[in-house]
């Protein structure tokens, strides 16, 4: 039993919004089944943080939860910034019982166990303070992480993180974030949000005694990447 990790799956089986516009998506979904059931067993846990889907509403993405629970392994989601058809974790949980998704969690305000990890996270968002509106989602953002961190160590479990949004990149730090991440005493860190040339900027490797890896799908070359 392993625990797995990758973002930005991008899925669109059912709006015309199709991927291979930008360079490396090329079959993308094939190579993200072919690759995804070569690597994770049906005992396994794969969490995705973010961006699964283009649909603006449940019944668009519901071709991608259903090719996402037929994958192997369990699944936990959280939101990224392209994620409409998100709603309440009541609306959510009520979606995928309907449907018959039994492989498929979320990840919001809240935390799963895994050995002794707590797997927690939320979104994250963009390092702009200076903005009022995105200083409150900021704000709002840290707050759900604490929430989820908080609920896994009341259960003396150690806490990995997963966003959607990086908290560092290149020189820059979102210090919003960060500081719950140092509160707790976070070791790692997952999240997804860059492709292409940006790639050049994320920050892969120890920093600040935080451990980030960056899973985003072209990234990690449409193969979940192993976290423990």
């Amino acid at each position: 039993m392993s625990l797995f990790a990758i973002a930005d799956l991008h899925l669109s089986l059912s709006v015309d919004k199709p991927m291979d516009i930008f360079g490396g998506w090329d079959g993308h979904v094939e190579k993200l089944a072919e690759n995804w059931n070569k690597t994770v067993s049906e005992d396994d846990v794969v969490v995705i943080p973010g961006d699964i889907s283009w649909g603006m509403n449940l019944d668009e993405a519901k071709a991608d939860f259903s090719f996402i629970n037929a994958l192997n392994g369990q699944k936990i989601i959280s939101k990224g910034n392209h994620d409409y058809w998100w709603s309440t974790l009541s609306k959510l949980n009520k979606f995928v019982e309907k449907n018959g998704f039994d492989t498929i969690n979320f990840l919001h305000n809240n935390h799963y166990s895994y050995g002794k990890y707590g797997i927690c996270g939320t979104r994250g968002w963009i390092n702009e303070t200076e903005v009022p509106a995105d200083a409150k989602v900021l704000a709002r953002e840290a707050q759900r992480l604490e929430v989820s961190i908080k609920s896994a160590t009341k259960e003396n479990l150690e806490p990995i993180v997963f966003l959607h949004y990086p908290p560092v990149y290149g020189n820059e730090s979102n210090y919003d974030i960060l500081d719950v991440m140092f509160r707790y005493g976070v070791k790692e860190c997952y999240y997804g949000h860059l492709h292409g040339r940006s790639h050049k900027n994320a920050v892969c490797g120890e920093r600040d005694g935080i451990n980030f890896h960056l899973v985003s799908c072209d990234f990690v070359h449409f193969c979940p990447e192993l976290v423990v």
